[in-house]
């Protein structure tokens, strides 16, 4: 059996995703005017993701400890999270704020992380989907 087939995969890298966006959004909410200051990044816009994360976590941590994973609810977070890395990139394409280097690094790491979550993800409900659900081999 392939580790992306495991029962526990899926359940891991829900688990990986929920810490990490803990830890994001904890860092941004306890340290937001320091982390817009160093980032350039607005606080307001750090408080809001940040309090998104928390929350985001919470559910990500419900889907870990399933003993079935939600296979629908995780193909929505696959979509989410390429979705996070996209807006991370358009908002420091479009120039709006004044980012620093730091920042550019804070939006490119979190939308890199996300990226390698989402593909983690993608494959290990595809190694794991229902037998009906593939194409016999002809």
């Amino acid at each position: 059996m392939s580790i992306l087939a495991s029962p526990r995969f899926l359940p891991r890298v829900m688990a990986a995703d929920a810490i990490s966006c803990a830890a994001t959004g904890a860092v941004q909410l306890g340290l937001t005017d320091t982390l817009a200051r160093l980032t350039g990044l607005p606080a307001v816009l750090l408080t809001g993701t940040g309090l998104f994360l928390l929350a985001y976590a919470a559910l990500a941590a419900w889907m870990a400890r399933r003993p079935v994973p939600p296979r629908r609810l995780i193909g929505l977070v696959v979509a989410g999270n390429l979705a996070w890395a996209v807006g991370g990139v358009a908002l420091l394409a479009s120039g709006l704020g004044a980012q620093t280097p730091l920042g550019v690094a804070w939006v490119l790491a979190q939308a890199l992380v996300v990226i390698a979550l989402a593909q983690l993800q993608w494959m290990g409900l595809r190694a794991t989907r229902p037998a009906h659900g593939r194409m016999a081999a002809a």
